[in-house]
């Protein structure tokens, strides 16, 4: 796989493969792999494309696409996202399973990556007609997918009911109940505590820990205010840092004196979105990202910091809860204007971990407290974050390059240990 140059092509989901691919690059270069062990990497293992049927209420008969891309199982069954949006194509899935993987050697966890997507708006389907395309999308799927295989969890559009009904269809062809299959279920059908929320907390655990020092006034703004940005500028709010702006797709907000962020994120379940929140003043989606802030958290979709806004960001430190916000070029620009960024494959780790956890208590049968899920969490976000920030000062490199060489060291190791079959 290569980067594409042709302009036609560069689509939002291209821009992605195309940034994944150029990290790949830059770690392979620091490990020395040879051509061949690059080019294994960069490849997906399977990728499928199928067609969803959906039957609509008054009869219709609509036709979308869905997605499943296993990037690397060498170190463990696939595990990554599902995810319903209009946007989706198979270089966005592609892109997305590629830095799951890295993302999995990096923090610890024996899982290789995943991805699987379907181009459609959610909210423009009724619950049952969601229902059935989740459960159709499923069943074209169910090849690739099991507990020892491939396990899906939540992503952008879909949530833990989304989860039950991807485990019901998996058990009902199975002829028994599989919990395992997916991660992010409810509790009632063996979900984890602390599961909600995690990749938030993993958000506030990695900015926190980079900050280096108390979060005592430090200002935050969150671009992207859904199932991440939101609990993330809780979770931030509550440790002592000032939320002062947050954005979603309905507009942005700014406050100078903090936000007050259950009260914002009332408003916003009540309103549909954080815009007309009355204790905050309108701001524009792009002067959101140029704030003048000590924290930036773009927690929304891909490649929303470009070469074009880059230069005029002035925010001293990035944490990205989204994956792949920052595209390869403003990554140069943020490292020479000397912008610390705290890369999506550690900052955004919290999910993929607890998700980890839910997976290993459903095979065993067994359950942790909240408590102790926390635990388990923090100390494998920490020990990561102390091994990639050890590494980048030892090499000269950035925390983003940096975590590209433990992650594709790891799956490189994986892959030379295990040899070539036949």
């Amino acid at each position: 796989m290569v980067p594409s140059t042709t302009p036609a092509l560069i689509t939002p989901g291209r821009q992605a493969l195309d940034s994944a691919l150029h990290q790949l690059d830059q770690a392979a270069g620091h490990l020395g792999l040879d051509d061949g062990l690059r080019t294994m990497l960069a490849t997906p293992r399977r990728s499928l494309t199928v067609s969803v049927p959906v039957r609509r209420e008054d009869g219709r008969l609509d036709v979308v696409q869905g997605f499943r891309v296993q990037h690397n199982v060498s170190r463990g069954p696939a595990k990554g996202g599902l995810r319903f949006h209009p946007g989706t194509d198979i270089h966005e899935v592609t892109a997305l399973a590629m830095w799951m993987t890295w993302k999995c050697a990096l923090v610890g966890i024996p899982y290789g990556g995943a991805k699987g997507g379907v181009a459609i708006d959610p909210a423009g389907l009724t619950t049952r007609e969601l229902e059935r395309m989740t459960r159709r999308y499923v069943n074209e799927i169910l090849p690739l997918i099991g507990p020892e295989k491939d396990i899906p969890a939540p992503d952008v559009g879909t949530d833990e009911q989304t989860m039950a009904w991807v485990m019901d269809t998996y058990s009902v062809n199975a002829g028994y109940s599989v919990p395992g299959v997916v991660t992010g279920k409810p509790m009632t059908l063996g979900g984890s505590l602390g599961r909600n929320g995690a990749t938030s907390r993993g958000v506030q655990i990695a900015a926190l820990a980079a900050l280096g020092r108390s979060p005592e006034g430090v200002t935050v703004a969150v671009q992207g205010f859904g199932k991440v940005g939101a609990l993330a500028a809780q979770y931030l709010s509550d440790a002592g840092c000032k939320v002062v702006a947050v954005s979603d797709v309905t507009g942005a907000v700014h406050h100078a004196g903090g936000l007050d962020i259950a009260r914002l994120r009332g408003h916003a379940a009540q309103a549909g979105g954080v815009a007309g929140f009355p204790q905050a003043d309108a701001l524009s989606h792009d002067d959101l990202l140029e704030l003048d802030v000590d924290v930036l958290v773009p927690a929304a979709l891909e490649g929303v910091i470009t070469e074009a806004n880059a230069p005029r960001i002035r925010a001293r430190m990035i944490v990205e809860g989204a994956n792949g916000p920052t595209t390869p070029e403003a990554d140069e620009i943020l490292a020479a204007n000397g912008t610390l960024v705290v890369p999506d494959i550690l900052a955004n780790s919290g999910g993929v971990i607890v998700s980890y956890l839910e997976w290993v208590q459903n095979m065993q049968a067994y359950s942790w407290s909240s408590g102790e899920v926390e635990l388990k969490l923090r100390d494998l976000m920490l020990g990561a974050f102390s091994e990639v920030t050890s590494l980048a000062a030892e090499r000269g490199l950035t925390l983003r390059q940096a975590a590209h060489v433990i992650g594709v060291g790891r799956v490189a190791e994986a892959h030379q240990m295990r040899g070539l079959y036949p």
